[in-house]
């Protein structure tokens, strides 16, 4: 007896995410089927009309983040996405300038860690309670895309370059902009209330959020869902376990902003719907959400530039 057409999906789908997320060298799933939003039944992808249910359905606007992504080096890490290209070039650019400003100071960083000058991430956006309570809090996006060194960023980049094209293709390009700002800034609030005077910057909460909605998207998904479940919770294992470490060794690796961006992304990923919107009004929604978080991020650093050469304090 064949598989339901609906078991079948989900079936291909969590092997495609699971073999995207970890690296697998298994030939992974193109995604060449969708499912029917009226019947859940396994249709070609550029479909107008279900075979199986006879519904009209809309041809999906072809795009980037839309298949299961492709690997390199060996299936270390995935080819990015449109959305998680842009990211990542986001945060190569401020790091590249908070170096050049750290070697401009007075206190330049070191070396070949790249170290950055505490003063030069206080003045580019770090998340600092003072000045945020002052009004400042624009800072809970701009921290997101700031780094203390080569080790910091290269860590969270590499997070975001095998979780994002994941979390793009299985949510949409414009759900995916819309979790990573949402999580990231709630790690960030979380972060704040548990440690005012603490100077905290990296993507690694926005990171967490992205694990934190797949494992919530992964509850819909029964036994096939648990085997993702059990992936990703050791990964958020071992992330907490290298910031508890990191605290003793007077690392200062921001556990608080994690822990906000992975429960953030476990309520999203559980509630967001999975996939492309199936109605024009979702449709619209959704890149009006995408727009204004887009609008945020820019107006965030506007705001930033105009108090750049302001004295702290």
């Amino acid at each position: 007896m064949s598989l339901p057409p609906q078991f079948w999906f989900k079936w291909r789908r969590f092997k495609a995410a699971l073999r995207a997320a970890f690296g697998s060298r298994e030939q992974t799933y193109e995604a060449s089927h969708r499912m029917c939003p009226h019947c859940r039944g396994l249709i070609e992808r550029k479909a107008s009309v279900c075979p199986l249910c006879g519904s009209s359905v809309k041809a999906p606007a072809s795009r980037a983040g839309t298949a299961t992504p492709g690997r390199v080096l060996g299936g270390l890490i995935p080819v990015p996405s449109t959305a998680t290209s842009a990211l990542v070039a986001a945060n190569i650019a401020l790091y590249g300038i908070s170096w050049y400003l750290t070697q401009q100071s007075a206190q330049p960083g070191s070396g070949f860690s790249g170290g950055i000058d505490g003063v030069v991430l206080v003045r580019l956006g770090a998340k600092y309670g003072p000045l945020m309570f002052a009004g400042e809090w624009w800072r809970l996006v701009t921290a997101m895309f700031l780094h203390a060194g080569l080790l910091h960023i290269g860590m969270n980049l590499w997070c975001l370059f095998d979780l994002g094209p994941t979390v793009e293709s299985m949510f949409s390009t414009t759900k995916f902009i819309v979790i990573y700002l949402l999580t990231g800034i709630l790690g960030f609030v979380l972060s704040l209330f548990w440690s005012p005077f603490g100077l905290s910057i990296g993507a690694s909460g926005a990171v967490l959020g992205l694990v934190g909605a797949l494992i919530g998207a992964s509850f819909h998904h029964g036994s096939l869902g648990k085997e993702l479940r059990s992936q990703l919770w050791r990964w958020v294992i071992y992330i907490f376990a290298f910031g508890l470490i990191g605290g003793v060794f007077g690392m200062g690796l921001d556990n608080a902003a994690h822990l906000g961006g992975l429960l953030s992304g476990l309520a999203l990923g559980y509630f967001v719907p999975q996939g492309e919107p199936d109605t024009r009004n979702s449709e619209n929604l959704w890149n009006a959400l995408a727009i204004i978080a887009v609008i945020i991020i820019a107006g965030s650093f506007a705001l930033m530039a105009l108090q750049l050469n302001r004295p702290i304090g």
